[in-house]
């Protein structure tokens, strides 16, 4: 998808450049937390983010990633409602922050920038209902094989176009999947046995990308 601020004419764009502030973030680094009220827009320039949220008994779901070019807790400045969810850097991120009074100035006077939001919040809803679609209707094999892929596509490849960009602990991908961390070790260990994927301790190679399609079911 093309940026948010892609339809933005150039005396809007001069507008931000003179309110927004860049930094860089440490892997680790928390954003925003869950439950507090947005005070502005971040905008990815590089790097990665995780969006997940924190259940009773402390242990963490991801409900997005977002990677150069995204922008994050635009859905709660708009609302006026708190962060769903929180924000955490995982690999390490220069990111742009616009105060909300900037954001919402733009979003009122730019038709066009207002499209663009709308665009955008459909995209992410939809993404959202699948999401859950997925969770409810598919065994954890094939969610692991699914995320998989999304992985891949999301991240893109290393120079040998197999090994996905970034690390993941086992952690993580239970965390997406819903599910317990020994599941996904039991499932990774099957799939390393099957020549599918190589595991070189947080990285992945996408040995067999037709073997996971399979096992996604997408062509039944």
């Amino acid at each position: 998808m093309l940026s948010i601020f892609s339809e933005l004419d150039p005396a809007d764009v001069e507008k931000i450049s003179l309110h927004k502030g860049c930094n860089f973030h440490k892997a680790g680094q928390i954003l925003f937390q869950e439950g507090g009220y947005p005070a502005g827009l971040y905008c990815i320039n590089r790097g990665k983010i995780k969006l997940y949220k924190t259940g009773r008994d402390g242990k963490e779901q991801i409900v997005r990633l977002a990677k150069d070019g995204d922008v994050v807790g635009y859905r709660s400045l708009i609302s006026g409602q708190p962060y769903s969810a929180s924000a955490a850097v995982t690999d390490d991120a220069a990111i742009c922050f616009i105060p909300k009074d900037t954001f919402l100035s733009l979003l009122k006077e730019s038709d066009s920038f207002n499209a663009r939001v709308m665009e955008i919040l459909c995209h992410d809803i939809a993404t959202a209902e699948q999401r859950q679609l997925s969770l409810a209707q598919r065994s954890v094999k094939e969610r692991l094989a699914e995320t998989l892929l999304m992985l891949k596509e999301f991240y893109g490849v290393e120079d040998d176009g197999v090994t996905i960009k970034g690390t993941f602990t086992r952690e993580d991908l239970a965390s997406m999947l819903g599910t317990a961390t020994e599941t996904v070790i039991r499932l990774l260990s099957e799939f390393n046995k099957k020549k599918i994927i190589e595991l070189d301790h947080k990285k992945i190679r996408i040995a067999n990308s037709s073997a996971l399609l399979r096992i996604t079911h997408v062509f039944d």
